[in-house]
């Protein structure tokens, strides 16, 4: 997931750096201060109650405030990149878990089905529509995309794109009985003539 490899991935990696940069910065604030109040005495001309007040103000509430609300912020613009919006070259493909196996439908070519190899075209968006028969487990392909839940009854949509043809991992990322670390498939991302080919004839 730190290996991104679609534009989705590329936004989840960004986010994850600048809140492990930020998390690292407080932690150090946090330690300094700590270690300054354990080792600072106050001269005989201080007023302890004077300078408790200023760093409670400053740095216990407004620094963490301020922190905070840039970060929830930041987080919410760069996770609007990651909704499912319109796109005239969008693909539509189906994902239906079961134990063990994932079957994957398009919707360019119905009849056509694969399992544990999700076949998509490289550099065009791509939403994923995730539903399962059975049981409850999570839809992960780290390197294009985050992580969203297959439910029984119920269709969660999913964003991904590979920005180059290739082969990517999905990951086995929830407990859902035994057997379920073998729960894995495979993206392949074709080229365009690849696609074309593989929506007429399906998978070699």
């Amino acid at each position: 997931m730190l290996h991104p490899a679609g534009p989705a991935a590329a936004t989840i990696a960004e986010i994850w750096w600048v809140m492990l940069v930020g998390g690292t910065a407080i932690l150090a604030l946090v330690l300094a201060l700590l270690g300054y109040a354990m080792l600072r005495r106050p001269g005989p001309s201080e007023t302890p109650e004077g300078g408790t007040r200023l760093w409670l103000w400053t740095l216990g509430l407004g620094f963490p405030f301020v922190t905070l609300a840039a970060l929830t912020v930041y987080g919410l613009v760069l996770g609007e990149r990651l909704l499912p919006r319109p796109s005239p070259d969008l693909v539509t493909v189906e994902a239906e878990a079961r134990q063990w196996v994932w079957t994957f439908g398009y919707a360019d070519a119905p009849g056509l089905a694969t399992q544990d190899v999700l076949h998509i075209p490289a550099g065009r968006p791509v939403d994923v529509r995730i539903t399962s028969r059975d049981v409850v487990h999570s839809f992960w392909v780290p390197r294009l995309a985050g992580k969203l839940d297959a439910l029984p009854g119920h269709v969660n949509v999913l964003r991904l794109q590979a920005a180059a043809p290739g082969f990517y991992a999905g990951q086995s990322a929830e407990f859902s009985g035994a057997g379920y670390r073998e729960h894995v498939f495979t993206v392949q991302a074709h080229d365009a003539a690849s696609w074309t080919r593989f929506l007429q004839e399906g998978p070699p």
